[in-house]
C-alpha cells in the first residue's frame, strides 16, 4: 500500500472526528462504558433491573388484558350502529323498598313509534332471562327473548340459514324460533337445523332459523339465545293481570337527529307515566355512543387505578438502582480520579453515571415489556371466552418512558456523587 493512500486515508479519518459531534461522541462512549460496566457485573446488573423488570412486566400485562377487553367490547358494541337507542325501566331503590317497580309496556311502544319522528325502525324486546330448551334427550339453558322482524335490523342479529322471524310470525302468534349457535351445539342439533322441533315451557316450536355468531361480551354469549316472535313470547309467559315490561330499541334515520329524538322520548315517556318535575325518570334511554364511553371511562379508571398501584414497584426497582450505583461510585473512585487527573470534566463523569442508569432501566424495561405482553397474551388466552390481549403503542412508550425517568430521577444522586469527588482524594482512595 502506497504512502499516498496511508495519507488520504489518514485525512478522511481526521476529517470524520473534525466533523463529528462532540455531543453524539459522549452520548455513544457513554453507553458503550455503560455497557461494558453492565456486562462486568451481569448477575449484579440482573438482580438490580428485576424491579424495573417485575413493575414493566406488571403494567404491560394489566394493560394488554384491559385493553383486549376494551377492544373487544368497541367491537361489539359497533354492531349496534351509532344510530341505535336503548329505552328500559329504572327503579329507584327507594322506590323498589316501597314495592314500586318501574315498567315500560306495549303502549310506550306505540307511542313512541306514532309520535317521535325520525326513527327508522324500532322493536320491542321481552326476555325472560335463562330458559329451559329441549330437543329429544338433550336439555339446554338459554336466554328466551320475544321481539319482532325490526330486531335484527335494529341489533345487528341476521341468520346463517333459514329465515328471521317475520311480521305475520308475530301477527299469528307462530309457533317458530330462531335459535344461536351455543344453542345448536348444546342440544346436538344438525349443522342446518332448519325444520326441527325444540320444546321451551313445555310447547313445542319450530325451527326457522340460525343465527349468526357473534362471540362473547363481559361473559355473556351472544349466541346462547332463542329468539320468539313477541306475542308468541307474551302467550307463553300466560296470563298476566298487567302487561309485561319490556325493553325499547330503536334507530334513528338520521345522526345528526339523535338528541331530538332522545329528547321527545323522554317528554312522552314523562307524560304517559305522570311524572312530576320533581320526580324520577322510571326510564333510562341510552346511545350505543354513550354506552360506549360508560364503558371505556370505567376501565380507563380500572387501568389508571391498577397501573398506579403496579407503578409503585418500578418506584422500590427504582431505589435499587440509586444503591447499586452509589455502591459503584464507591468501587470506581480511584478510576473516577484518574479520568478527573487526565482532563474529563465535572460534567463529563456526571453524564457517565447517569447514562450509566438509564440504559440499566430501559434494558430491563424493554424485558419487562416482552414478559409483560407474554404474561398478559397467555392469561387472555386461559380464560374461557376472553379476548386476546392488546397492548398499545401508548403503553409501550409509556412504559419506556418511565423506566427511563426512574433511571434519570434515582441515577441523579449517585452521579453527582461520583462528579464532586475530588480528584486527588480519589487517587489516594484504596
Amino acid at each position: 500500500m502506497t504512502a499516498a493512500v496511508l495519507t488520504q486515508r489518514s485525512e478522511r479519518t481526521r476529517r470524520r472526528v473534525r466533523t463529528r459531534s462532540p455531543l453524539w461522541f459522549a452520548v455513544t462512549e457513554g453507553v458503550r462504558s455503560a455497557l461494558h460496566s453492565i456486562r462486568a457485573h451481569a448477575f449484579r446488573s440482573f438482580l438490580t433491573a428485576l424491579g424495573i423488570i417485575i413493575g414493566v412486566a406488571a403494567v404491560i400485562a394489566m394493560v394488554s388484558i384491559i385493553q383486549g377487553l376494551s377492544y373487544a367490547i368497541g367491537q361489539q358494541l359497533q354492531g349496534l350502529g351509532s344510530n341505535s337507542i336503548t329505552v328500559q325501566s329504572y327503579t329507584t331503590m327507594e322506590n323498589r323498598l316501597q314495592g314500586r317497580i318501574a315498567r315500560l309496556t306495549p303502549d310506550d311502544l306505540d307511542l313512541i313509534a306514532r309520535r317521535v319522528e325520525g326513527i327508522q325502525s324500532i322493536t320491542p324486546i321481552m326476555a325472560s332471562g335463562l330458559g329451559q330448551v329441549r330437543y329429544g334427550s338433550q336439555t339446554a339453558t338459554a336466554q328466551i327473548i320475544g321481539t319482532t322482524y325490526s330486531f335484527q335490523d335494529v341489533a345487528q342479529y341476521f341468520t346463517a340459514s333459514g329465515r328471521f322471524i317475520s311480521d305475520s310470525d308475530n301477527a299469528t302468534r307462530r309457533r317458530v324460533v330462531v335459535i344461536g349457535e351455543t344453542v345448536r351445539e348444546n342440544l346436538s342439533l344438525p349443522a342446518d337445523p332448519v325444520g326441527e322441533f325444540v320444546q321451551i315451557n313445555g310447547e313445542w316450536l319450530k325451527i326457522i332459523g340460525l343465527l349468526e355468531p357473534r362471540g362473547e361480551i363481559l361473559g355473556n354469549d351472544l349466541d346462547n339465545r332463542v329468539i320468539l316472535p313477541f306475542s308468541t313470547m307474551q302467550a307463553l309467559s300466560g296470563n298476566r293481570g298487567r302487561p309485561p315490561d319490556i325493553q325499547i330499541q330503536l334507530n334513528v334515520a338520521n345522526l345528526a337527529e339523535m338528541d331530538a329524538v332522545v329528547q321527545r322520548i323522554a317528554r312522552l315517556l314523562r307524560q304517559a307515566h305522570d311524572l312530576g318535575p320533581e320526580d324520577e325518570d322510571d326510564f333510562q334511554i341510552q346511545t350505543a355512543e354513550q354506552l360506549t364511553s360508560t364503558i371505556n371511562s370505567i376501565l380507563t379508571n380500572v387501568t389508571v387505578v391498577m397501573g398506579g398501584i403496579v407503578g409503585i414497584s418500578l418506584l422500590v426497582g427504582g431505589i435499587g438502582i440509586m444503591n447499586i450505583m452509589l455502591v459503584s461510585v464507591t468501587e470506581r473512585t480511584r478510576e473516577i480520579g484518574i479520568c478527573k487527573a487526565i482532563g474529563a470534566k465535572r460534567h463529563h463523569i456526571l453524564f457517565q453515571f447517569l447514562l450509566e442508569a438509564l440504559v440499566l432501566c430501559l434494558i430491563g424495561g424493554l424485558f419487562g415489556l416482552l414478559i409483560g405482553y407474554g404474561i398478559g397474551a397467555l392469561a387472555a388466552s386461559l380464560i374461557p371466552g376472553f379476548p386476546a390481549a392488546h397492548t398499545p403503542l401508548w403503553a409501550v412508550l409509556l412504559a419506556l418512558g418511565f423506566s427511563g425517568a426512574v433511571g434519570i430521577v434515582f441515577g441523579i444522586l449517585p452521579a453527582a456523587k461520583a462528579a464532586n469527588l475530588d480528584p486527588i482524594a480519589s487517587l489516594r482512595y484504596e
